[in-house]
């Protein structure tokens, strides 16, 4: 069954009246989302937020949603089972999808585990808007820094359906950058990343800038 099987009667695409070269001209950049992905401990939300500061700080209009965030709001009703974990990346997709159009740049930091998954997230978002990032940092790393003690909980039994450790992560086949956060610095990390999204998000000078005579 496709989605649009599953939407109600009634329900169309409206359109509005402001295009996209129109919000690319307003902020002065094309939208776009870096997903980073990664094992939990492997420097995601420190690089995404990271990353946030820094796009700001050079004059870009962005956002970070981070998966421990997401968690409090949008998707608390879910939990960590491989059915989940999809609904999860799904609407985490949908939302970037929605900033994307609002001519933001969005980051996102989840451990998303499944290639499906993550294939499913670009589908949404679009290719052209989509920058996947691997956090490659080794298991024992991520393992050693174990901020909230979640992997000792999993080697211990406590805790099932754990990445890494108890639950399968596939790794990404071709990623757009892959990053491993324990043989570089975070400023090296943040520079990388700094550096594909900085030429996929400047707006091309030969663009037609809107006019009045081109609003509808």
């Amino acid at each position: 069954m496709s989605s649009e099987d599953l939407k109600p009667a009634g329900v169309i695409w409206h359109n509005g009246h402001v295009r996209t070269e129109d919000r690319n001209h307003l902020l002065g950049q094309r939208p776009l989302t870096i997903w980073l992905t990664g094992l939990s401990a492997s420097g995601k939300s420190t690089l995404a937020f990271a990353l946030e500061r820094r796009l700001v700080d050079i004059g870009h209009a962005c956002y970070v949603l981070d998966g421990d965030n997401i968690r409090h709001g949008l998707n608390k009703d879910l939990r960590f089972s491989h059915e989940d974990r999809t609904e999860n990346v799904r609407r985490i997709a949908e939302v970037a999808r929605l900033m994307n159009d609002a001519g933001l740049v969005v980051i996102t930091a989840f451990i998303s585990p499944y290639r499906d998954d993550r294939r499913l997230a670009r589908e949404i978002v679009g290719a052209e808007r989509f920058v996947e990032v691997y956090l490659s940092t080794p298991i024992e790393t991520c393992e050693a820094r174990d901020p909230k003690g979640m992997y000792k909980r999993a080697r211990a039994g406590q805790l099932s359906g754990f990445t890494g450790v108890n639950d399968p992560y596939e790794l990404p086949r071709t990623p757009d950058l892959t990053i491993d956060t324990s043989i570089a610095s975070p400023s090296d990390c943040v520079g990388k990343v700094l550096a594909e999204v900085i030429a996929r998000i400047a707006v091309s000078k030969g663009e037609k800038q809107p006019t009045l005579k081109d609003s509808p």
